[in-house]
C-alpha cells in the first residue's frame, strides 16, 4: 500500500524525474535519507519503474504521430504478446498496448511524414499474415495526463 508520502513522492518525480534527492524530500517533508530509502523501495517493489527522457517527435524530425489500431488473425491471437514485442522494437514506434475488445492492438507511432507511416503500415503491419486488420488514426496534439499516485 503507498501512504500518502509515497504518493507524494511519485507525484514530484513524475512532475520532474530530475528533481534532486534534497529537493524531493523537502516536497514530501521528510529527511533526505528516508526520501532515499522510500524511492528505492518504490523502484524495488515495481512500483516506480524508471526515468526517463520525454523528446519532442517533431525536433528529432518524426512530426507525425498516429494510433494505429490492430486486429489479429483468430488464429494469431495466442502470438500476441511476441507479436507486440516485435512491434514495440521498431524505431517508429512510442508505445504499444495489448487490449480487450475489438482490437487487439494499439500501436503509437511517430515518422517523419505520411509517406513514412503509409511505408510503417503496409511494411510491418498490414502485409503480415498474422494481422486481419488495421485502422489508422492521426495524433493532433498529445496531452500527458499524471497518474493516479498525483490526484
Amino acid at each position: 500500500m503507498l501512504d500518502a508520502i509515497d504518493r507524494q513522492i511519485l507525484s514530484e518525480l513524475e512532475r520532474d524525474g530530475r528533481i534532486s534527492n534534497k529537493d524531493l524530500a523537502a516536497a514530501a517533508g521528510i529527511a533526505p535519507s528516508t526520501c532515499h530509502a522510500r524511492v528505492r523501495a518504490l523502484l524495488d517493489a515495481g512500483v516506480l519503474r524508471g526515468f526517463h527522457a520525454v523528446i519532442d517527435p517533431e525536433a528529432v524530425g518524426r512530426g507525425l504521430q498516429a494510433i494505429i489500431a490492430v486486429r489479429l488473425q483468430a488464429a494469431a491471437r495466442a502470438r500476441l504478446a511476441e507479436f507486440a514485442r516485435r512491434i514495440a522494437d521498431r524505431p517508429e514506434v512510442r508505445d504499444v498496448y495489448m487490449l480487450g475488445g475489438s482490437e487487439d492492438v494499439l500501436v503509437h507511432v511517430a515518422v517523419r511524414d505520411a509517406p513514412a507511416l503509409r511505408a510503417f503500415v503496409v511494411e510491418h503491419l498490414s502485409t503480415r499474415p498474422e494481422v486481419a486488420h488495421t485502422q489508422t488514426s492521426i495524433v493532433f496534439e498529445h496531452l500527458h495526463a499524471p497518474t493516479t499516485a498525483s490526484r
